[in-house]
């Protein structure tokens, strides 16, 4: 026996705050091995096993295998090394919990059926490739063939979801939803509605003529219109109709006739379904963008002053 201080399994116990169980487990894998053995053979050990009981219980409390700390411990690879390796796998592991609460989140409000839960399951779990993919295929069967002109990169690019790579679960929840809907049939056929729309006032106007979107003017000429409390049926709402499509007019260089407003009543009807809006407050969400502002009540009022004029 040297001339140190050398402590039995009992005095580790106490001085760690570890059991002599989980001591004695350690010991017999050679994590922390006794010093000596006394004369009756029982384990003694030296201060420093004092110092990797602590080590140990932190790693393993950090979620660290055995081997691997044993390795630590034993000083043959960094602990820096060991530790950038687990926060890594522990990141990935936060991210798949995310995804699985997002899920069963989602499947509790919506109440879903166990079929909707295995999809929104998968959409979660799909990795960024398959995301840009499933976003692709949705965009490209809404803009693929009707021109490469800059507004329709823009439009592309703005609609186009990001959802980073430590994303919240309000963001993974959005992603879900927002995948299901791009898959809907009937929301491509909206969406690819409203750039055939554009393209063809683009066409009728030309490149010059459409610099803005029939939508922007409604919110800009009818919210003062509603927030004087005018109807979209009864005179007063006269000027205010007129104005929107005088603007249309000049801009697809047409008279401002039935045939005009029919064709504008069209398009703001396609531009108002609610999935339209609904994409775009998800995509807002994963993007970490702003809420954009509903246009619904404005076009729904332009929409009712249209056509209030159009049946008489």
């Amino acid at each position: 026996m040297n001339g140190d201080t050398l402590y039995s399994i009992g005095d580790l116990a106490r001085r760690t705050g570890l059991t002599v169980k989980a001591i004695r487990f350690y010991s017999d894998r050679g994590i922390v091995p006794p010093t000596e053995r006394s004369p009756a053979g029982y384990r003694l050990y030296g201060i420093e096993a004092v110092a990797r009981l602590d080590l140990v219980r932190t790693l393993r409390d950090l979620g660290l295998d055995l081997p691997t700390i044993r390795r630590v411990v034993d000083r043959e690879i960094p602990l820096a090394e060991v530790a950038a390796a687990h926060a890594e796998a522990l990141a990935a592991q936060i991210g798949t919990l995310r995804l699985r609460r997002a899920v069963l989140t989602a499947v509790a409000r919506r109440g879903s059926t166990p079929e909707e839960m295995d999809l929104m399951h998968k959409l979660a779990k799909l990795s960024e490739d398959e995301r840009r993919r499933l976003v692709g295929d949705f965009l490209d069967a809404a803009f693929g063939d009707l021109g490469a002109g800059p507004e329709f990169v823009g439009i592309v690019r703005s609609m186009t979801p990001e959802l980073p790579e430590d994303p919240e679960t309000e963001q993974v929840e959005a992603w879900v939803e927002l995948a299901e809907l791009s898959r809907d049939p009937d929301f491509r056929a909206v969406v690819r509605r409203m750039a055939g729309h554009h393209v063809a006032d683009r066409a009728r106007g030309g490149a010059a003529g459409l610099r803005r979107d029939p939508v922007a003017t409604v919110r800009d000429q009818v919210g003062p219109a509603m927030v004087a409390g005018i109807d979209p049926a009864s005179p007063r709402a006269d000027p205010v109709v007129a104005a929107i499509t005088a603007r249309y007019a000049h801009a697809l260089r047409s008279p401002d006739d039935l045939a005009l407003r029919r064709r504008l009543s069209t398009r703001l009807e396609t531009a108002n379904d609610p999935r339209r809006e609904r994409y775009l407050r998800l995509l807002a969400v994963i993007n970490g963008w702003p809420a954009p502002e509903s246009p619904t009540r404005e076009l729904d009022w332009c929409i009712s002053a249209l056509q209030a004029r159009m049946a008489a």
